[in-house]
């Protein structure tokens, strides 16, 4: 070897194989495309499977359940605020459209929980599903509307000297004759503020001046039972006639507040006695029917100068679970119904009706008719003619439904569907999302391959655009914007588009530096490819697989920033929405929770979808990958 060359010689090579055939192999796989090769690595990835079939449900669910479910979810329905979820039936026990609630006051009068006045006590037997009374007895020294018994508390008003007095409003009529008597019980329950039950008499009052009462009981700390025959007693005084007032007078002191506590008072006549409804009104055995008619009552027969209240009221709870679906749609209560509603019926061939014949002619014919049972007719005398009907019938019917609804969801405060007002949240965040994401996307990678394949000052100007643009914050965009064009939907797809496409753009341009120096590239170069090819044949498809991955997640980022914004009353207006959603309940999370929890999952089970499937994407569109198992 000389010059660094080499000198060969025959002996040199030896031949190999000489005894063997060597021909190409016949393929045992058949030719696949770069999509197909992707879509096979993707089915092998199981959770990004899971997750594309719960998007295509999510999707799909977002088109059709606004479309096609019955519900109106525009206006306010005030009936039907606040309904619990409904799946199964009442009684299930679980997702039953039932409420329930423990140690709440029962209205023993009744024999119903003590609950809201708006509900009709048959309605509220009607719906109980359960109803377990707690069978100790609490006593309570507050009035209770659904109290009974205890002792009025009758005390002086200051601790100065005088006296207050506790007197029937009504003047009462007594005579000589008829029998009138008085029965009053007090008690002298020991202990009772520190022993403060005072001095007290009891009177008839028939004049401004002392001289001019009629002592029953003088000032004494007697809380024996007075039974007092008050006929015998103006016999004896030679009175045969008065108009008075029966009055409990309660000295004062100095030192301390004085009470006495009376259990009942009766005031009756005999059989020649008059105005027995007014002693029959002043009566009272149940003092603490007697301390809630207040003094500004009508029914109030009892005032005070002092101060009234009550002790040991006896109350009872229960624990129930109440049909609430069944309280607000079931056998309305009857109702007046005028004679043109009634002809407009039967006009429409939803029931029959005969007013000679009267309610018996009532025959319900579809299911439009609001009412199943004709109760009563009123018609006028003059004319003859049917006025009015008074008919029950299921409420759901007056509502305007033709069968009780369901909400799987619940209701929320405006009454309308929870379930169908999320998926109409959802359809507005996924044709926002989609749309920002398409022209994001689209822009971004022109913009980052312009930006990374032709580098120096075109990358230095691009670049520098960007930086400007990504500085600008985002909330001040969208404020901006609303304030020139409104709260629109076009203006949130604007601001997103304004500042989305960015990572799009940066991704694409760090790939394209990758890639674009690679030894395909450049023998595609020298062989005379055109930039074109060059971008959309070898630089973009190895790209694809990162760029893709990081796009896809621009649509949960999008979906979550539109509710953010929203739910700050910075989004879109006018339209249904997850975040105006959440603005208008999240303060019912603790009181009804499935509002918030509901389509807080469905958002979270988007958002989780999305990411899972664009990790799948990754991995299928990797070119590195392509053949691999």
């Amino acid at each position: 070897m000389a010059n660094n060359e080499y000198d060969f010689r025959p002996d040199d090579f030896v031949f190999v194989q000489q005894d063997k055939v060597i021909k190409d192999k016949k393929l045992e796989t058949k030719p696949t495309t770069f999509f197909k090769d992707a879509m096979r690595r993707f089915r092998k990835n199981k959770s990004s499977v899971v997750a594309a079939i719960i998007l295509f449900i999510l999707i799909i669910s977002a088109i059709l359940v606004p479309a096609i479910s019955p519900y109106d979810i525009d206006n306010v329905k005030s009936a039907e605020k606040f309904l619990p979820p409904k799946l199964f039936e009442a009684g299930t026990g679980f997702w039953d459209g039932t409420r329930s609630g423990e140690h709440i006051i029962y209205d023993t009068k009744n024999e119903v929980p003590a609950l809201s006045a708006k509900y009709s006590t048959s309605m509220l037997k009607a719906s109980l599903v359960e109803l377990n009374i707690d069978p100790d007895i609490s006593y309570i020294d507050t009035y209770n509307e659904y109290g009974t018994g205890g002792v009025a508390v009758i005390a002086t008003d200051s601790k100065v000297d005088g006296r207050d007095v506790f007197f029937s409003s009504k003047s009462l009529n007594f005579t000589d004759k008829g029998a009138y008597t008085l029965n009053v019980e007090f008690d002298n329950e020991e202990g009772f503020n520190e022993g403060q039950l005072g001095e007290y008499r009891v009177y008839l009052k028939v004049g401004e001046n002392e001289d001019d009462y009629v002592i029953i009981r003088d000032f004494s700390r007697d809380y024996s039972p007075i039974s007092c025959d008050i006929s015998a007693l103006l016999k004896e005084k030679r009175i045969k006639n008065i108009d008075g007032q029966l009055i409990f007078d309660v000295k004062a002191s100095k030192s301390a507040i004085q009470y006495i506590l009376i259990k009942s008072v009766k005031l009756s006549g005999g059989e020649r006695a008059k105005n027995l409804d007014v002693l029959e009104e002043v009566s009272f055995d149940n003092p603490t029917e007697m301390v809630g008619n207040t003094d500004v009552n009508a029914n109030s027969y009892w005032s005070c100068s002092g101060r009234k209240g009550i002790h040991n009221s006896e109350v009872r709870y229960c624990d129930y679970v109440l049909d609430i679906y069944f309280l607000v749609y079931g056998d309305a209560e009857a109702l007046v119904y005028s004679a043109s509603e009634l002809n407009e019926w039967i006009n429409n061939a939803w029931c029959m009706y005969n007013y000679k014949e009267g309610p018996e002619s009532f025959v319900k014919l579809s299911d439009e008719c609001p009412i199943d049972v004709v109760d009563s007719q009123t018609v006028l005398s003059v004319t003859k003619k049917l006025s009015s009907i008074t008919g029950r019938g299921w409420n759901y019917h007056k509502l305007g439904y033709e069968d009780m609804p369901k909400y799987l969801f619940g209701t929320d405060g405006s009454g309308n569907d929870v379930f169908k007002k999320a998926f109409a949240g959802l359809r507005t965040s996924l044709i926002l999302s989609a749309i920002v994401f398409v022209i994001c996307f689209a822009f971004g990678i022109v913009w980052g391959s312009i930006s990374g394949y032709y580098g120096g000052t075109v990358d230095i100007v691009l670049e520098r655009i960007v930086e400007i643009i990504s500085t600008v914050p985002f909330i001040i965009i969208l404020t901006l914007l609303r304030l020139h064009l409104g709260a629109t939907f076009l203006v949130m797809v604007i601001a997103f588009c304004a500042k989305m496409w960015i990572s799009t753009a940066s991704l694409t341009r760090t790939q394209f530096y990758r890639f674009k120096g690679r030894e395909y590239v450049l023998a595609s170069r020298t062989l005379g490819a055109s930039n074109k090819r060059l971008i959309f044949r070898h630089v973009l498809p190895n790209s694809l697989g990162t760029i893709i991955t990081s796009a896809v997640l621009l649509i949960p980022a999008i979906i979550s920033s539109e509710a953010t914004f929203s739910f700050l009353h910075l989004g879109i207006e006018n339209r249904h929405s997850f975040g105006v959603f959440m603005s208008n309940n999240y303060s019912y999370l603790g009181k009804y929770p499935y509002l918030v929890i509901f389509p807080a999952i469905i958002m979270g089970l988007m958002m989780i979808m999305f990411n899972l499937f664009g990790n799948g994407l990754r991995d299928a569109f990797n070119p590195t990958l392509k053949g691999s198992d």
